[in-house]
């Protein structure tokens, strides 16, 4: 870590949206080793808001880490990171030896879970299909409200070679750690035994007991599935991006073809 005269964050879980980042801040605050940045709600976004970046690492070690039980490792959860064009080279200069930690999505369930998300909130009232072909015009006209929470980027923050790809020209591999939330599902201990073994802290992967699914994005009354129409479509259209995706990884990261 830099040199600095406060407090801060060896890691970093900076996306993606939708995609069980909560669920790892919750893993994170049980390990003994570990302190979280707080509130988790809602999130610094430090590198992410240009009035809060401009505020210097001071502001940013007081607010968030400072405070924060000594002798732990420290962490921050900041999902929309991932998608940012300027975190990465942010970070970068101010923490180069910070390691990141991504939760990836199938970015076909991803994309209808932010859709989801956007009519829980009462953001959204066009049917999934619509909502797919405003995009681009709704995400060069939205609100300085909303312009981090991107109610309606359903489709591209499922892009993640592009996405990925700046934070892998600036850190060397072994400070990023790709993760899956299917496995969070379906192997949780797995999931923790990787990210702890990643931090350095003792393994406990007993600490992913009972943490279950957060954030939940099916709207009060529920919501009609995504149609298999629909569905075939969004996978066409992710296959060249997963395929770059596998080759920026590796061998060792499983695609969603195979689930």
């Amino acid at each position: 870590m830099v040199t600095h005269p406060h407090r801060l964050p060896n890691f970093i879980i900076a996306g993606a949206p939708r995609s069980a980042t909560t669920w790892l801040y919750v893993l994170a605050t049980r390990h003994p080793e570990i302190a979280m940045a707080k509130p988790m709600r809602p999130e610094p976004k430090f590198f992410l808001v240009d009035r809060l970046y401009q505020r210097g690492l001071d502001y940013y070690a007081g607010n968030w880490f400072d405070a924060l039980p000594k002798d732990r490792i420290l962490g921050e959860k900041s999902a929309n990171y991932l998608e940012s064009r300027l975190v990465a080279n942010r970070i970068y200069q101010k923490l180069p030896q910070v390691k990141l930690i991504f939760l990836l999505r199938n970015p076909v369930d991803r994309a209808y879970s932010n859709y989801l998300w956007s009519c829980r909130n009462g953001l959204e009232n066009e049917t999934f299909e619509r909502a797919l072909e405003l995009e681009d015009q709704r995400e060069r006209t939205v609100s300085p409200e909303w312009k981090f929470a991107r109610p309606h980027a359903n489709f591209s923050r499922g892009l993640y070679a592009n996405h990925l790809a700046r934070f892998f020209r600036l850190f060397p591999r072994e400070q990023i750690l790709v993760l899956r939330m299917e496995d969070v599902i379906v192997r949780p201990k797995d999931v923790a035994l990787r990210f702890q073994r990643f931090l350095g802290v003792a393994l406990m992967p007993e600490l992913a007991d009972g943490i279950g699914i957060i954030n939940a994005s099916m709207p009060e009354g529920g919501a009609p599935p995504l149609t298999s129409d629909l569905r075939a479509a969004l996978q066409q259209w992710y296959r060249e991006p997963n395929r770059r995706l596998a080759a920026l990884l590796g061998p060792d990261f499983v695609g969603w073809e195979e689930d």
